[in-house]
């Protein structure tokens, strides 16, 4: 069952629908709640490499649902220091809960001044408006 609508406040988020957590040196990242809504039900989700390196605003990864195959954008650089396991295995938990368990990587941050840049709720809330 999809989440309901929600944009949590404690992530910041790039314009591409991507999210990031941030916890001292390291982010999470995932897609918010609006992009696994356009989307639909997801049935792949083909991540980096644990070690690879991801780029601010360059794609890092795909995910597939049954209307379409959408690229990853990276909201913040750093290097993947895991991958989530359980959407590898079961890709709809991001459906099911985006910002929680349906988190895709965990990345260390090569320049921490690149989270400045991401939109907070309320900017990104404001962004889905103009949409």
């Amino acid at each position: 069952m999809a989440a309901a609508e929600s944009y949590p406040d404690d992530v910041r988020y790039h314009p591409e629908h991507d999210w990031a957590r941030v916890e001292d040196d390291e982010a999470v990242l995932g897609i918010t709640w609006f992009a696994q809504d356009a989307l639909g039900e997801l049935v792949h989700f083909e991540p980096p490499e644990v070690g690879a390196t991801v780029a601010k605003d360059a794609s890092y990864g795909e995910v597939e649902s049954v209307k379409a195959v959408s690229e990853l954008i990276a909201p913040l650089s750093g290097e993947v220091i895991e991958v989530n396991q359980r959407v590898v295995d079961a890709p709809e938990t991001v459906n099911e809960d985006p910002y929680g368990e349906g988190w895709l990587v965990r990345i260390r941050l090569a320049d921490p001044a690149e989270v400045d840049a991401l939109l907070d709720v309320d900017a990104y809330k404001q962004l889905l408006a103009e949409q």
